[in-house]
């Protein structure tokens, strides 16, 4: 263990302890009777996985990672423990799945874990030896699933326990997921498809099973396995908290995800990328009416500290302060990422602020109060006073431009999900000092978007000029980078390949007023849902150019409590005074501050 182990002194060990046992009281009530809503009445804190582990996390790793948590974040609420997917095969290495592989499976169709990567459930016992472990230690367990029925199974049509009927009976070989071989999805029309999903429980029960995260369930939206699954839970005897993955749940489909899940996620993947964690402002935003007690919009795992198999978080000290307050206000589920045998000092106090984490833990009527370019407030109320909590954000990035997106001298229609191919652009920009190629996501919320821009040409008195012959001034994107002649992921093409969503800048060369080209979305993303439109921008678009830092204000009368408020800053731990009329403060770029105002007239 490192030595930051030893930071953690008897006194703060005492204070957190007592902090983590007013959670853990409201948590443990639960019973399998209950409404399941009553299982998750804070969002879920804990860690997955994924991010640091991909899909090749062993049983020694995962009693390494659990020792960690225990002693360093679980006195401060921090308790769910989460092995994501392909628990179940002892070859998958990385994180790209392989169906290739024979996956360990029971003679019902049901996953087992690969006996090589965790000994301990070898002779039929599963993952109860683990779970035993870590319920021993305070802490709950979980495991990633696909939806469905394993292909495999129904290659082989195995029996559906306590039924004549088998895997082939209730498949629907039909409905695939884009993005993983594993399974096939379940006919719940069929005889003996909802008892499939009963016995998946029935075998979690038994292994003493917590949390289920089950993937390719909320785009598109599995209505009917949401509601076997949800069955299946209520009927298994134990309370087991339900993760839908991945986002964008539609939101039209808010209502019943309130019904049936503890949580759902509002976005694909979400890694260290700075574009994903500026959109979560409007997807957090957007769910806000369907954020209740027990049903909470997940905005994904927190990427930081060390991730990826040994590699350091790409957010800033200041991205990470903003990504935590942002899913602490708008009371995401806290589910880390980082390698926590690796946390370092400054990640460790980030995430054991127990001030911070009372405000995701502990609030009400959260919401987003003001937007204004790029800096935003939220706020929520502290129960049982009038005091409230309140989030000042700079999400502004320096060196760029504030752009209004209305003020396009081309905007393209939709370009993949209502099948159009591709976006036929033409745009005047004679008289502008410089231009821009924009691609948004449609409006779609989905973030990983391959785009295109084709053959791009540049026309005018001077005669015609290719775009890809002259440099761009910057360029931002959501994932990669903007590239002349290749896609983003490396296909060679005539023009330039960037991923939503992107801004790439140029000075316009004199004698040229014309800009063509074609907008494509590149192939296979609209079979995944995507929509991009393609915008051409000039001048009159641009704001002046984003300083390093910029002043987030919030007035008193917004929030209700009068004239005169104290205000305490949560990150620094002190009390900054009495203030008239507003609070203000001047953040840098990507950087978010959060404080508790007292009304004090």
């Amino acid at each position: 263990m490192k030595a930051t182990l030893k930071t953690l002194s008897i006194a703060c060990g005492l204070a957190a302890a007592a902090f983590a046992s007013c959670i853990a009281a409201e948590r443990n009530t639960a019973s399998a009777s209950s409404d399941f809503h009553d299982w998750a009445p804070t969002p879920p804190m804990g860690w997955n996985s994924f991010d640091c582990f991909g899909l090749s996390l062993t049983e020694a790793q995962a009693k390494e990672q659990a020792e960690a948590m225990i002693k360093l974040l679980k006195p401060y609420g921090w308790d769910v423990f989460v092995i994501d997917h392909q628990w179940y095969n002892d070859n998958q290495k990385g994180f790209q799945s392989d169906a290739r592989h024979q996956f360990s499976m029971d003679e019902y169709g049901r996953f087992i874990p690969g006996p090589e990567r965790f000994p301990s459930s070898k002779d039929g016992k599963g993952l109860k030896p683990l779970a035993d472990y870590m319920h021993e230690r305070g802490l709950k367990i979980g495991v990633h699933l696909m939806r469905g029925i394993p292909r495999q199974a129904v290659r082989e049509n195995t029996k559906v326990k306590g039924t004549d009927y088998h895997a082939q009976d209730i498949v629907n070989m039909r409905s695939t997921c884009p993005w993983n071989q594993d399974m096939y999805g379940v006919d719940m029309s069929k005889p003996g498809a909802q008892e499939y999903y009963d016995s998946l429980f029935e075998q979690f029960a038994e292994w003493g099973l917590d949390f289920i995260k089950i993937d390719d369930l909320s785009r598109p939206y599995a209505t009917a396995e949401i509601e076997a699954i949800r069955k299946a839970i209520d009927k298994c005897g134990r309370p087991i908290i339900l993760s839908l993955s991945p986002g964008d749940t539609p939101i039209q489909n808010g209502e019943h995800a309130d019904r049936h899940a503890n949580m759902w996620r509002v976005s694909d993947d979400f890694w260290d990328r700075w574009s994903p964690l500026y959109g979560m402002f409007g997807r957090l935003h957007r769910w806000e009416p369907y954020r209740i007690k027990g049903s909470w919009p997940d905005a994904d795992m927190l990427p930081f500290g060390i991730i990826q198999f040994n590699r350091k978080t790409n957010f800033t000290q200041e991205e990470q302060r903003l990504c935590f307050t942002l899913w602490s206000i708008a009371r995401s589920p806290l589910i880390l990422g980082a390698d926590m045998t690796k946390l370092d000092d400054w990640t460790l106090k980030l995430l054991t602020n127990k001030e911070v984490i009372a405000v995701n833990q502990d609030s009400e009527n959260n919401r987003q109060l003001s937007q204004k370019g790029d800096l935003f407030v939220w706020t929520a109320d502290v129960p049982g006073s009038r005091d409230k909590y309140v989030a000042l954000f700079n999400a502004s990035t320096p060196g760029t431009h504030n752009i209004d997106y209305q003020k396009a001298k081309y905007h393209s229609i939709k370009v993949g999900g209502s099948g159009v191919r591709e976006a036929e652009i033409k745009a005047d920009i004679g008289g502008s000092k410089s231009f821009a190629l924009a691609v948004t996501d449609g409006g779609d919320g989905i973030n990983f978007d391959h785009a295109a821009w084709l053959e791009p040409v540049l026309s005018g008195p001077a005669g015609t000029k290719k775009l890809t012959e002259l440099r761009w001034k910057s360029a931002t994107q959501g994932w990669g980078n903007t590239r002349v002649g290749q896609t983003s992921d490396g296909r060679q093409i005539d023009g330039i390949g960037t991923h939503a969503a992107s801004v790439i800048i140029y000075d316009t060369p004199e004698g040229y007023d014309t800009l063509t080209a074609r907008g494509v979305l590149a192939d296979g993303m609209e079979r995944q849902g995507g929509t991009i439109e393609f915008l051409v921008l000039t001048d009159e678009a641009f704001d002046v150019e984003v300083k390093d830092t910029a002043e987030v204000s919030v007035d008193f009368a917004e929030l209700g409590i009068g004239k005169r408020a104290r205000v305490r800053d949560l990150w620094e731990g002190k009390d900054l005074g009495t203030f008239e009329g507003s609070f203000s403060r001047v953040l840098k770029c990507h950087d978010a501050g959060i404080y508790r105002i007292t009304p004090a007239d």
